[in-house]
């Protein structure tokens, strides 16, 4: 099997199931803004929990400039419980005066400014360019280096290892949409343990490095 062939399986088999938070966020507001934050609180959250608190937020503040008028503890109390819920509140706060006085109250899109922002590492930078602005940019998280590693497609020791191999050795053309793909599927399928390797439909693409148990 290929990788065009793999791709397109999965393009179909993750219909089944629900599309990630962030996906949502842009398919509903087109704001890459409301992108930024709402990455910004996935991050070792579960999808469900940063939906609901990301709703809470936005209807609390849905700019910049509103968001500033919160305090710490108005931005903690509406997106409790996300994981890490008091740095969250503050980076969130810091980088939105970052985004006022550096930016004209507007999301920058592109790697290398979204990287500046208080809290914005390169799987959340690449997020917002590929979702928020529809630019190329290759989002890495802990699903996409486990499953292109489990693949035998890169052999990397950190996500951000992976995101450089696959920014060498990807084509292009999949850059912006491998991360919806592979975070969707690692999810519902191909999970961190005991994998459902029986019901995968790209197991011919698969080497299986490092999987132990599977069902």
């Amino acid at each position: 099997m290929t990788l065009d062939e793999a791709i397109k399986i999965l393009k179909r088999e993750i219909k089944k199931y629900k599309v990630p938070i962030v996906g949502v966020v842009m398919e509903r507001t087109g704001d890459p803004f409301k992108v930024l934050i709402s990455t910004m609180l996935s991050l070792r959250t579960k999808d469900t929990t940063t939906a609901e608190a990301s709703e809470r937020l936005f209807k609390l503040a849905g700019t910049p400039e509103e968001m500033l008028k919160l305090s710490d503890k108005a931005v903690e109390k509406a997106i409790y419980p996300v994981g890490f819920y008091h740095t969250k509140a503050r980076s969130i706060r810091k980088t939105c005066e970052m985004l006022v006085s550096s930016y004209g109250s507007r999301v920058p899109d592109s790697l290398e400014e979204l990287l500046k922002l208080e809290g914005v590492g390169r799987k959340t930078a690449n997020l917002v360019l590929t979702i928020g602005f529809d630019k190329y940019g290759i989002c890495v998280d802990t699903h996409v280096h486990r499953i292109t590693n489990r693949w035998g497609y890169v052999k990397t020791k950190n996500p951000e290892e992976t995101e450089f191999a696959l920014r060498a050795k990807l084509p292009r053309k999949y850059w912006k949409i491998i991360n919806d793909l592979l975070v969707t599927y690692g999810q519902n399928l191909c999970a961190p343990v005991s994998p459902k390797c029986s019901e995968c439909r790209i197991s011919g693409f698969c080497k299986r490095v490092g999987v132990g148990k599977h069902r």
